[in-house]
């Protein structure tokens, strides 16, 4: 008789070979070129990760787009600003087309590169010589130069914030031709060379006045409606600062609240700091500060001269339309939440105003019919930035924040829903939905982390013969631990495809999504009818989630991705 061992019966349907190894050395499925580009153009951000270099993703990228169509490489940039937005790959998709297809850059180049930041991302690949050239070439020259002649001067003059490039050395390169005195004023002004200050924007001669009052040691009552970032060096009053905050923009308001607080706009303490203080913080300073905050609050909170501003930034901070137009990531809102407190300063009100600005980001979120559960990654590589890592700029976001976001914006629609965090074992944890998304995403980031085993939630499921509808994992896929030999794919599946395989003997129709936050192109359950992998953190995630509720099936993401008309 023939070994038993090796040849017995399975339950459910043909389970597929693993055909990879992931970045932690554990048995994974490879993704074909299209979804692998989609996944690093949705997730990728050029910086270094848990387990791979800026490098490295860099090299992938491109590999990518070798063995990709030049159309698809055009929607998949097109999807990740539109629909996932992200900054740097989409602009380095522009740079690839540039050198594999001008005629499909200039379809999407006003689509894709849609201010000053992304039009210097996009110069500054070319010029790198990373995509295959060093010279923007006739086309691109072209589409940069129509780009900045369209602008008006007062954007233009907006997007001059910013280096390496500046958009001023843009400007040289691609030599635009002023139709206007004012324009030609304004190039000049642009790039340091001679010009008729008379004929320049207002926005430019204000700011101009206004800098030279500051250099004479005098006082400018209205600030300059510039980019809050030509301000920030000068000594502002605390009026000054209340006006910045009465004019800034959603983005600028969500990322600088505490800077707001610290100058007193909303009331509190003003703590002066000297230079040496700003590079590390005074126990002092900081001590004085929250005995000022405690004394704030005991008088009776926000100042009644106060009461007005706070309103005006609760108001903006809520505003439906300005939340969609500012393109936010759900995880931001949950980051400006947790980075104030109302001992620094930021009032109850505003911190109220992030938590409705929660709630309108992630309204899309799916009603699910059924059973649903949540499986969330807490495992040591999840606590890693989820923009990745690099010197002076790393985001204090983590992965596991943005799996524990969505895990509580799917229970908060869904209020049946099971979730179960796993490292090395999984276990459910028990959360009020009626509490809000901020406080049991919390609740979730707190969790104690190991190693990764992301089969260990089915294999407590099928233990506990549970049944289901949907099954929601939020991962960076890195699983190690349930590999059968370390090191080694040869020879059978995943061990998350075996647990899946038991659980739909159960549940016959239940349905896997499984959201990859981190570029590392494998995954540990492969692409069928059942299983739906897709990438990203931005509030696009929860369309493809109902989409797969709604009947969806295989390469659902491609194919969403290739029906976006050029």
């Amino acid at each position: 008789m023939a070994n038993k061992n090796l040849f017995q019966s399975t339950r459910g349907k043909m389970l597929p070979k693993a055909d990879a190894l992931n970045e932690a050395g554990g048995r994974a499925y490879s993704f074909d070129a299209k979804h692998a580009l989609a996944l690093y153009a949705s997730t990728g951000c050029l910086n270094g990760t848990f387990y791979a270099s800026a490098a490295e993703q860099l090299d992938k990228v491109l590999y990518f787009c070798a063995r990709c169509e030049p159309e698809f490489i055009a929607k998949t940039a097109v999807y990740a600003r539109e629909k996932g937005f992200m900054k740097d790959l989409p602009a380095l998709l522009c740079a690839v087309l540039a050198v594999r297809s001008p005629e499909l850059l200039e379809k999407i180049f006003d689509r894709v590169i849609d201010n000053g930041r992304m039009l210097r991302n996009f110069v500054q690949m070319i010029r790198s010589g990373a995509v295959g050239r060093k010279s923007l070439g006739s086309l691109p020259k072209r589409l940069v130069r129509q780009w900045i002649e369209r602008r008006k001067d007062e954007q233009l003059f907006r997007d001059s914030v910013g280096n390496t490039p500046s958009l001023a050395d843009v400007v040289k390169m691609v030599h635009p031709k002023p139709q206007t005195p004012e324009r030609e004023a304004l190039y000049g002004y642009l790039i340091g060379r001679n010009h008729d200050a008379e004929r320049l924007p207002f926005i430019v001669q204000e700011y101009e006045d206004f800098k030279r009052i500051a250099s004479e040691g005098g006082v400018s009552q209205e600030i300059p409606d510039v980019p809050f970032q030509m301000l920030t060096s000068m000594n502002l009053s605390t009026a000054q600062w209340a006006q910045i905050a009465e004019k800034a923009s959603w983005q600028t308001t969500r990322m600088n609240l505490n800077t707001f607080a610290r100058h007193g706009v909303f009331g509190g303490a003003v703590v002066e700091k000297s230079h040496r203080e700003k590079r590390q913080t005074s126990r002092i300073a900081d001590r004085f500060a929250r005995s000022c905050t405690k004394v704030w609050k005991a008088l009776g909170g926000i100042p009644s001269d106060k009461l007005g501003i706070v309103k005006t930034v609760c108001d903006r901070l809520r505003d439906e339309k300005e939340i969609a137009r500012s393109k936010v990531f759900p995880y931001q809102l949950l980051a400006a939440y947790l980075n104030t407190s109302e001992t620094d300063g930021v009032p109850r009100m505003v911190r109220n105003a992030l938590q409705d600005a929660m709630e309108i980001a992630t309204q899309n979120v799916p009603k699910i019919d059924g059973k649903v559960f949540v499986f969330v990654d807490v495992s040591g590589s999840m606590h890693s930035a989820i923009t990745g890592i690099r010197k002076g700029s790393t985001s204090k976001v983590r992965c596991i924040d943005v799996a524990a976001l969505v895990a509580a914006t799917l229970l908060r629609k869904n209020p049946e829903t099971v979730v179960v965090p796993f490292e090395s074992k999984a276990f459910r944890y028990d959360l009020n939905p009626r509490d809000t998304i901020m406080t049991n995403a919390e609740k979730l980031m707190k969790l104690p982390c190991g190693g990764t085993n992301c089969s260990a939630p089915l294999a407590l499921l099928n233990k506990q013969n549970e049944t289901g509808d949907l099954i929601v994992y939020v991962s960076d896929n890195e699983s190690w631990i349930d590999s059968p030999r370390y090191g080694c794919f040869g020879g059978g599946a995943t061990e998350t495809m075996r647990q899946w395989n038991a659980f739909k003997t159960r549940s016959p129709h239940a349905k896997m999504v499984c959201i990859d936050i981190q570029p590392y192109g494998t995954t540990q359950a492969k692409e069928r009818s059942d299983i739906i992998n897709v990438g990203g953190f931005s509030d696009q995630v929860f369309n493809l989630i109902a989409d797969v509720v709604n009947g969806a099936g295989e390469n659902h993401w491609v194919n969403t991705i290739e029906t976006i008309e050029l």
